[in-house]
């Protein structure tokens, strides 16, 4: 059975769609973040990077366990391990690579980084929370437009790049977005989050989904000096 060490955030809920999409038997160990939980030695051990998710599989590659750390390079063991939702047509496998580095290269730092100067810091700087929320905008342009051309990411089948966008577009009134704006990314986040596999694995550690304001002492474990501890 598949390890899954996460929290219920955007790149967790990635992992936890995935392996129910999939019908992967899985095993959910919490990481709470914001209790500092990541920086333990039995999750380093695993990821050196300290950030959720990880996965460990006892039954990886030739019958030998494997531990893998970023959310990508997860949603792609996994969907060659069940052999679905990455095509095997080499034109449409890079296709669904290319929306997949667009997701972990652009809008998800770039949502991130929105996030965390518009809620998050302790400091509004509105240049920072202008520009992160200019280029969120612009990504949902991109978004639109390439769905305007497929029904899906990477063409005409729902894939891990549609999985790994997802869980980033929930809740856009958060980013001041409207997806009245964007009826393509409208239509396909609509059926995203329609899919019961998507619905069971956004359910994965909901109970500890953060409610209210953060509190200092969660602001300075995520991103304050225990962050950039040696370890």
């Amino acid at each position: 059975m598949i390890e899954a060490w996460t929290w219920p955030t955007p790149n967790g809920h990635k992992v936890h769609i995935a392996l129910e999409e999939l019908e992967l038997p899985y095993q959910v160990i919490p990481v709470n973040i914001s209790a500092g939980e990541q920086f333990r030695p039995e999750f380093l051990a695993i990821t050196p990077n300290h950030r959720i998710p990880a996965i460990v599989d006892p039954d990886g590659p030739g019958g030998r366990p494997i531990s893998l750390f970023e959310s990508g390079a997860i949603l792609i063991y996994l969907a060659e391990k069940a052999g679905r939702l990455i095509p095997a047509d080499p034109q449409a496998r890079y296709a669904c690579l290319q929306w997949l580095m667009f997701q972990m290269g652009g809008v998800g730092p770039m949502f991130g980084q929105f996030n965390h100067f518009s809620t998050y810091a302790a400091e509004k700087i509105p240049y920072a929370i202008e520009r992160y929320q200019n280029e969120v905008l612009r990504l949902h342009r991109v978004l639109d437009k390439r769905l305007a051309q497929a029904a899906w990411l990477a063409g005409d089948a729902y894939s891990i790049a549609d999985i790994a966008t997802y869980p980033w577009l929930r809740n856009p009134h958060r980013r001041g977005v409207d997806f009245a704006d964007y009826p393509n990314v409208k239509r396909w986040f609509e059926e995203i989050d329609a899919r019961p596999a998507v619905q069971r694995g956004c359910a994965v550690l909901a109970e500890h989904q953060r409610k209210g304001a953060i509190t200092d002492t969660a602001r300075e474990v995520l991103f304050g000096k225990t962050q950039f501890t040696a370890r």
